[in-house]
């Protein structure tokens, strides 16, 4: 079975995610007899392209890194998203455009188009897990398609998929824990005296955080994380606005420096409680000492503990690897995940 692919978006996750396709090919091949066309990509600075009869992936990936545009690969005259989903013959959609806190949008409107069409649409976007989550199931399951967002949180770790598979009928009550890598190495690097705007470029050469950190160091990120976990695991429409987030724009090295002193040092701690029909949601900074789970999280490790009425804790933790900063292989691999389960279901 062939399989033509279209990309929403082509950033760090999307590009980490053809590579992955790349590499991983073979197998595909051999275990599940599925092989892939790219015929679709829309990128925000470098053009459109589609060619229903297959593009060149390592091109693509060439110009786009190189700065230049994809539009001369492309066979059709697309001017826009819609657009390539339309006229890219594609089987899958891969919907990795920039996450919109406040709407869901335009990923919601991509996703729901791609399903319409008779698309899998997997995405590693929070947004329309949010502001979508019952209208998109609903409407995948009408398709016979999925409809996969199992990066959208702790990227390639699986969250969604351990309940919805493991969990049958367990109730979960309440989770903490840290949701957000890029807050985690700036909050470490300042530990360790870096300033805040140089710990922010670091994250920013490595991937981790985009050219506008807004949605990271204000909380956004963390909160329609927290707002994404309560409308699909607690079966309960939440938005990150609910959440109100506080982020870590006042923590400063001086504040940093003295916490270290006590032996204590700040996270960036997202929780939420569903207590006598209620949900309460926190995002902020919280002053650790060393008998928290969360104090030894450190620079890109994320991590989450979830309380069920089965299982009084289960833990998720994503730990840094050794020279890794963490993002975008491990998101694109909960993507990759997400395809071969569409495809082989």
């Amino acid at each position: 079975m062939n399989c033509n692919l279209a990309f929403i978006g082509f950033g760090n996750v999307a590009r980490a995610l053809a590579r992955l396709l790349i590499r991983k090919q073979d197998l595909l091949k051999s275990k599940y007899d599925v092989t892939f066309s790219l015929t679709g990509i829309a990128t925000g600075r470098h053009g459109f392209a589609v060619n229903p009869n297959g593009l060149d992936i390592k091109q693509a990936l060439g110009l786009v890194e190189s700065g230049k545009s994809i539009t001369p690969l492309s066979t059709f005259q697309v001017n826009n998203s819609l657009e390539v989903i339309q006229h890219s013959s594609a089987h899958v959609l891969f919907e990795n455009s920039p996450v919109n806190t406040q709407t869901g949008q335009p990923a919601l409107d991509h996703i729901r188009i791609a399903l319409e069409l008779g698309m899998h649409a997997i995405t590693a976007n929070k947004g329309p897990v949010v502001y979508g989550y019952r209208e998109l199931t609903a409407l995948a399951k009408s398709k016979g398609k999925i409809f996969g967002f199992e990066s959208t949180v702790l990227g390639g770790a699986p969250v969604f998929s351990v309940f919805r598979e493991t969990f049958p009928l367990a109730e979960l009550s309440s989770f903490k824990g840290i949701l957000n890598a890029t807050t985690n190495i700036i909050l470490s690097r300042m530990e360790n005296g870096e300033s805040y705007e140089d710990a922010v470029k670091f994250c920013q050469s490595t991937g981790v955080a985009e050219t506008d950190p807004t949605n990271d160091v204000d909380g956004w990120d963390a909160a329609i994380k927290v707002a994404a976990l309560i409308t699909v695991l607690m079966d309960t429409p939440f938005t990150p606005q609910q959440v109100n987030p506080t982020g870590i724009r006042g923590i400063t090295p001086e504040t940093v420096a003295r916490a270290k002193a006590e032996g204590k040092r700040y996270k960036l701690v997202c929780s939420a409680e569903k207590a006598w029909g209620q949900i309460k949601a926190r995002v902020a900074p919280e002053l650790l000492d060393s008998s928290s789970p969360l104090y030894g999280v450190m620079n890109s490790s994320t991590g989450v503990s979830f309380r069920t009425d089965v299982l009084p804790d289960y833990s998720i933790t994503i730990s840094e690897r050794e020279g890794m900063a963490g993002g975008p292989i491990e998101t694109a691999y909960g993507l990759f995940a997400d395809f071969v389960t569409a495809v082989t279901q």
